[in-house]
């Protein structure tokens, strides 16, 4: 398979490495300053793995004018629509769109513009981010991705990229059941992005104030309503797996929202924070704490908009 990973960011930059280490066919979309940084230094990862470093194949917009099988798109929310104009020349007939930013919304974005044909269902399971030397860095081990068909059901064209994954030794699973392990994800990380960027703080700490524990778990059952009433109520796995993710004293997790805070740069919190409170407000639940930690990251970003004017 020809692949395009759109962006060589922290998410991209690290499955298209994977990829490219196991011999793949990969391409990566880029800007130019992007592209002057890999052509000198290569496309470096340090992974609880093993660090290693590829020397990638670049292409800029301009340039694009082949279809790929398959683009993998894992950029930030707000720039899917600018990557979209990007992209779109390696878009064929028969090419799968694999999407794993984080939320819902993209997903009727993509398919507005190419059609259900074309798109995949997608998550990430992987903390990781973008250095001040422009490498991959790893934080924790897991490096899962999951996707499938958005109506559901198998299909030969993702199982056949689910061995292209496993083949470059990442945790990659084609799921019957995509979008509920979308909707999942979304509970998830509107939860974790809500509660840490709120308290500007990380799980382990926010369990040692008072009622810290409470607030998490009344903002997980507002998002949690919310999935339910949408059609796509959370398992009992996931829920038991975020009870323990939400309670591990001394945790360091935060959102990576609240690390974009720290250091003054744009948010994905109306891609996923605001998209979650409008699904509930169309649906009539009402969720205080979600649309509280809303409130807060748009005061934010009111702000960081005033500073850099």
């Amino acid at each position: 398979m020809r692949v395009l990973v759109v962006g060589a960011g922290a998410l991209g930059g690290y499955y298209g490495a994977c990829l490219v280490r196991a011999g793949g066919d990969v391409t990566f979309l880029v800007r130019a300053r992007r592209a002057e940084q890999l052509r000198r230094d290569g496309l470096r990862v340090v992974s609880p793995h093993g660090d290693f470093a590829v020397q990638p194949k670049l292409v800029l917009a301009n340039d694009l004018k082949d279809p790929f099988d398959v683009v993998l798109v894992g950029v930030k929310a707000y720039s899917l629509d600018d990557a979209i104009t990007q992209f779109s020349p390696a878009v064929g007939s028969n090419t799968m769109i694999l999407p794993i930013l984080n939320g819902l919304r993209h997903i009727d974005v993509l398919i507005a513009q190419f059609g259900t044909a074309r798109v995949l269902g997608g998550l990430a399971n992987v903390s990781a981010g973008l250095d001040a030397d422009g490498r991959v860095v790893q934080f924790m081990p897991n490096q899962a991705i999951v996707f499938g068909e958005v109506k559901g059901s198998s299909s030969d064209r993702a199982l056949a990229l689910e061995s292209l994954l496993r083949g470059a030794g990442i945790d990659a699973r084609a799921s019957e059941a995509v979008m509920h392990d979308m909707w999942e994800k979304f509970v998830q990380l509107s939860t974790l992005a809500g509660i840490t960027c709120l308290m500007r703080a990380s799980i382990g700490d926010i369990l040692t104030v008072p009622n810290g524990e409470r607030a998490i778990f009344r903002l997980f059952a507002e998002c949690c309503a919310v999935a339910t009433a949408s059609g796509f109520e959370p398992r009992a796995p996931f829920v038991e797996f975020d009870r323990k993710l939400f309670t591990t004293a001394n945790s360091p997790l935060k959102a990576s929202m609240l690390r974009d805070i720290e250091r003054g740069s744009i948010t994905e919190a109306d891609h996923i924070l605001g998209d979650m409170a409008n699904r509930a407000r169309t649906l009539g639940i009402d969720t205080p704490t979600l649309d509280l930690a809303r409130a807060h990251v748009a005061a934010y970003e009111v702000g960081r908009q005033r500073a850099a004017s």
